[in-house]
This record gives C-alpha cells, structure tokens and sequence, in this order.
C-alpha cells in the first residue's frame, strides 16, 4: 500500500484536489453563508417581497443591460458606499453580477455588516438572459 502512495503520489494529489475544487463549487456559498437563489426565487423576491435589485458589475457591464430598476454599485466601491443601502437593512436585497462570482462576494460583505437579506442570482446575469427574462439599457 505504501508503495503505491509514493509511487502513484501525483495522480492522488490531483484527484484529492479536484475532489475538493467539487466540493467547493456545490457548497463553498453555503459555508459562507451566501444564499443562492436562481432566477424563479430572484423574481419572486422582486414581485412579492419588493426586493433591491443590486447590480455590483462596472458602469459600461451595466449599461449593455441591466434588470429592470436595479442600483448599480460597483464591488470594489461597494465598501465605501454601503450606507446608500442603510434604508434596506431589514429587507431583501438580490446582489447580481455577469456570472454570480461578484455577487456572492458582495453578498458575503453585506452579511458582515449586517444585511441579513441579501441573496446571490445564481449564474448573474447571464442565467436570468439565458432564462428570457428581460433587460433594460
């Protein structure tokens, strides 16, 4: 047995890698505390709960089309400009990016300073075109 470890060593780091690159993919939002929502969940929230739309991609990302009434602040300014999202504290909030890597990101911040709503689109922006739904410019 030992021998085959030594000599089968790197096909073993990769596959235990790999595994864990897997493991991740499927559960790393959740250990984080970032819940994902798909686009069904996202327009419920929007429809029924009146949630914030907040669209953490850049300016020009925005502007080739966004979710119908959504607050663009970008994620590397979001930090300074949380308190523009003081008045949605205690209501939801649906983060959304190109591909929900952002936005999940931006979800995790938000959750430390206290935004318990705040929920990531799975698969962004691309998900919810792929999905029909609409986009204004």
């Amino acid at each position: 047995m030992l021998l085959y470890l030594q000599n089968n060593i790197w096909t073993i780091l990769i596959a235990l890698t790999s595994g864990a690159m897997l493991f991740w993919s499927f559960f790393g939002n959740r250990l984080r505390g970032i819940k994902d929502i798909d686009h069904i969940a996202a327009t419920q929230l929007i429809n029924h709960k009146n949630a914030l739309v907040l669209d953490v991609r850049e300016q020009g990302e925005y502007d080739a089309g966004h979710i119908l009434n959504s607050k663009l602040i970008s994620l590397g300014k979001l930090h300074e400009r949380i308190g523009e999202l003081e008045k949605y504290r205690e209501k939801p909030i649906l983060v959304v990016c190109r591909s929900g890597m952002r936005s999940a990101s931006a979800c995790a911040l938000l959750g430390k300073q206290g935004f318990a709503q705040a929920y990531n689109l799975e698969g962004g922006v691309m998900a919810w075109q792929k999905a029909s739904l609409p986009l204004e410019k």
